[in-house]
């Protein structure tokens, strides 16, 4: 386990994963994170990465192969990923391509991810690196679960998502059989930029977004005001989830998004893929900001 300290936070990051299990207030000791209740969902906020979500029976082909990919790709459970730099402000990790993973991931690569310190705020930055002498292929998103509702004597239902603008983008549903994402949309903006949370809201799964014009979201408790936001400027794609009637929602930037029932399983033509070329570096990051009235 591995911690950065500032005046207003407290962070924690487990080494299996490389996964953000902590954020705490200093003065009043908040804790803002879902805690992981094996029970219900027992992660904190997964890293994922070279897939988002689910493939088509848990595979892909690249050059005429087929290869098998566990759900949100081999980051969020590895325990081979490696602390590469601490300094007073900053945590950096690695994991590297190796023959084992190579079987089912034929891209020579480096995932390195950084959480960075700064006030308030944590910005968790993903940096891809190819090492390969070809075109390397992939995915990158976060997970992160927050604590909701945040306080005692609140419920689940005083709490909303607002948005940084109006919004009229549609979740795109999965089939709850394979966790595909289907032609099947639905309304969820009822009231121009923000989502009421209530416990049966994710009863479908996962609320999916393609084209949201907005690159902010906050968590906001009717009675207490804005808890936190998450800032997504990098990223394309954004998931919202929870497990049903479970105290806590996940705010998911992604690069990318799971298969569609329909694909044709090829890498290189999955919707949302990112085609990085031989030798280049490829970086994307999110912020989560702690809003200073529940920091003591």
């Amino acid at each position: 386990m591995f911690e950065l300290t500032n005046n207003n936070l407290k962070i924690k990051v487990q080494t299996k994963g490389a996964e953000l299990c902590e954020i705490s207030a200093i003065k009043n000791k908040n804790q803002f994170m879902w805690h992981a209740d094996p029970d219900v969902w027992g992660s904190f906020a997964p890293n994922l990465f070279p897939i988002i979500g689910a493939l088509k029976e848990d595979s892909y082909t690249y050059n005429g192969k087929t290869f098998k990919l566990p759900k949100h790709g081999f980051v969020r459970e590895n325990k081979n990923i490696k602390l590469l730099k601490q300094t007073k402000n900053s945590l950096v990790f690695s994991l590297m391509y190796n023959d084992n993973l190579l079987k089912i991931y034929p891209f020579k690569f480096q995932f390195i991810i950084t959480y960075t310190l700064e006030e308030n705020t944590i910005h968790i930055t993903h940096t891809v690196k190819n090492l390969d002498d070809k075109a390397i292929y992939f995915s990158i998103g976060g997970h992160p679960a927050f604590k909701c509702p945040f306080y005692q004597n609140e419920s689940y239902t005083d709490y909303s998502l607002v948005f940084e603008n109006d919004e009229t983008s549609k979740t795109h549903l999965l089939n709850m059989e394979n966790g595909l994402v289907t032609d099947k949309t639905e309304t969820v903006f009822k009231s121009g930029n923000s989502i009421k949370l209530r416990p049966d809201l994710f009863n479908e799964d996962a609320l999916i977004f393609k084209d949201l014009k907005s690159r902010k979201v906050a968590l906001v408790s009717k009675t207490h005001g804005e808890i936190l936001n998450l800032s997504f400027k990098d990223f394309n794609y954004l998931g919202i989830w929870a497990k049903p009637n479970a105290p806590y929602v996940c705010i998911e930037p992604w690069l990318g998004v799971a298969d569609h029932e329909n694909t044709n399983q090829k890498i290189e033509e999955k919707e949302g893929i990112i085609k990085l070329p031989e030798s280049e570096t490829f970086t994307a990051t999110y912020s989560i900001q702690i809003h200073e009235d529940h920091l003591g």
